[in-house]
């Protein structure tokens, strides 16, 4: 992360902002200390993840297995006598790891690794949405030397007939997609899958708050990891999390895992369900802050769940993942901000109009521009997904979709973006069908642990990595609000082509849009 000056600081955060330039300080200084770490006592410590190339679509479990054998850690070492701690205290009869990222699984690991050498007869369950999207290949036995039960997709049923099976009510033929480690024939130890499609998942609208009981909510790390207010939105601060509705109700996005089932299955639960767990989250954490953490926020429930939350008065800040179309009308995104909504994320992805179509996202540029703008001018923060590196994707077009993001950018469609290096995945459309896509996907080795990110081959021969450089570094001063009047040729290492884009394109969409809302 890099510092800024002492005058740039002054700007931000003027005469008054002393609690919030000393939490951007301290933030500094926290990333000094892990890096300090990193480097010297524990190669995979870091802040907010811990051993992620370790597992990240890493198709055998060497790595991992390696690493919890071998010598402990530093942080091993802490977490160890932590989890001892916990087991003392709590006397649990279950334990069950949820592992929601990469980053997530070492540690979720040595915990369980922990526990079982406490007390092997304690059962330790797995899931999660790492587990969900990246071991559903899973072969290699030797995970089970830490874990009893891996489950797969929404855990609700599969941990309720875990537990039965536990109280000896079930028997283990009955477990809902569920890995456990069963014998062949010859005795030889081996990874079964029980799926068990008689039980239905539970619906939406019965699965119940999340309960943050036992949680230490006041010591969680409060950063301030960038001056640009839409950004640390992210680790400012902790939200109490929720889902408006389960799935995607979009799920045609060809980057995307729409294959699988947290993305697949759309169900959503009502408007007074969602305010009633929001009422309940309130009188449990005493926290108005709420986090939707849903693919996309459906946009015919958002606004009838707005009104409720007016009508029923219930004074909340909140925010979360929409896609940017046409039924974001300045009303309803007025609606919105009233009802509470402080930020929004979505995707713009390519900035590109053939690229948009080619993934089929379902909007254009043109569409972005004027949605943004209508959350920004009623006062709703404003964070773009944006990629680079999409098949078929050419210099002239990467370059064209930064000038459309400083365009925007200096607009104030959106106040925060970040880039994303494209990555194939094994479940996504363009991952399944490649030749779709003017790709060809490269050799892969067989699959015994993890499978997600696959490599290809792109005829186009684009240089996206010296692309993406100054793609990140224009956006960065974007962020700061400065660096618009420069060429795009500025931000690049290397000669790269004109932009073709009008240098008012975005102003016009804008004009354009206003005109058709008076009329």
């Amino acid at each position: 992360m890099e510092a800024v000056s002492g005058d740039v600081l002054q700007a931000a955060f003027g005469n008054l902002g002393v609690q919030d330039k000393a939490k951007y300080l301290a933030t500094l200084f926290i990333n000094d200390l892990s890096n300090v770490i990193t480097q010297g006592v524990d190669p995979y410590f870091e802040v907010s993840r811990y051993g992620e190339r370790l597992a990240a679509a890493n198709p055998t479990f060497d790595d991992l297995y390696n690493t919890l054998t071998g010598e402990p850690s530093f942080s091993s070492d802490i977490l160890e006598q932590l989890v001892e701690q916990y087991l003392e205290e709590t006397q649990p009869s279950v334990v069950a790891l949820t592992v929601p990222f990469p980053g997530n699984m070492l540690g979720a690991l040595r915990i369980a690794q922990t526990c079982k050498a406490i007390n092997p007869e304690l059962p330790v369950v797995m899931g999660g949405g790492f587990v969900n999207t990246e071991l559903r290949a899973l072969k290699d036995p030797r995970i089970f030397e830490f874990v009893d039960f891996i489950c797969l997709d929404d855990g609700e049923r599969p941990l309720i007939t875990l537990l039965e099976y536990f109280e000896g009510k079930r028997g283990i033929e009955e477990l809902v997609r569920t890995y456990f480690l069963a014998e062949d024939e010859n005795g030889e130890p081996y990874v079964h899958l029980n799926q068990n499609t008689e039980l239905h998942d539970i619906p939406q609208s019965e699965v119940g708050a999340p309960i943050y009981d036992g949680l230490p909510l006041t010591e969680y790390l409060s950063l301030c990891e960038m001056l640009n207010p839409m950004h640390r939105i992210w680790s400012d601060g902790r939200w109490n999390k929720l889902t408006i509705a389960h799935g995607c109700y979009w799920r045609k996005c060809s980057f995307c895992d729409v294959s699988l089932d947290y993305i697949d299955r759309y169900d959503t639960a009502g408007a007074d369900v969602l305010v009633d767990r929001i009422e309940a989250l309130i009188a449990e954490t005493g926290q108005t802050g709420f986090h939707f953490v849903d693919e996309a926020l459906p946009p015919k429930t958002l606004f009838a769940f707005a009104k409720r939350l007016i009508e029923r008065n219930v004074v909340i800040s909140w925010w979360g993942n929409i896609r940017f179309e046409r039924t974001f009308s300045p009303a309803r995104c007025q609606l919105l901000a009233d009802s509470g909504c402080i930020a929004v994320s979505g995707g713009l992805e390519v900035a590109s109009d053939r690229l948009l179509k080619l993934m089929k996202k379902g909007v254009s540029v043109e569409r972005v521009a004027q949605v943004t703008k209508a959350f920004s001018d009623a006062g709703i923060l404003v964070h773009a997904y944006l990629m680079y590196g999409f098949p078929t994707q050419t210099e002239q077009e990467t370059v064209d979709a930064l000038e459309m993001v400083r365009q925007l950018m200096q607009q104030g469609c959106f106040q925060s973006a970040y880039w994303h290096r494209f990555v194939a995945t094994a479940h996504s459309p363009i991952g399944m069908n490649p030749e779709e896509f003017g790709i060809t996907l490269d050799p892969r080795p067989e699959v015994f642990f993890a499978e997600n990110d696959v490599d290809f081959t792109d005829p186009t021969g684009t240089d996206h990595d010296m692309l993406g450089e100054g793609l990140r570094k224009a956006l960065y001063n974007y962020m700061h609000g400065i660096g618009f009047d420069q060429p795009m040729s500025f931000w690049f290492d290397q000669r790269v082509s004109r932009t073709t884009m009008k240098k008012d394109m975005i102003s016009k969409a804008i004009s354009n849009f206003i005109l058709s809302q008076e009329e």
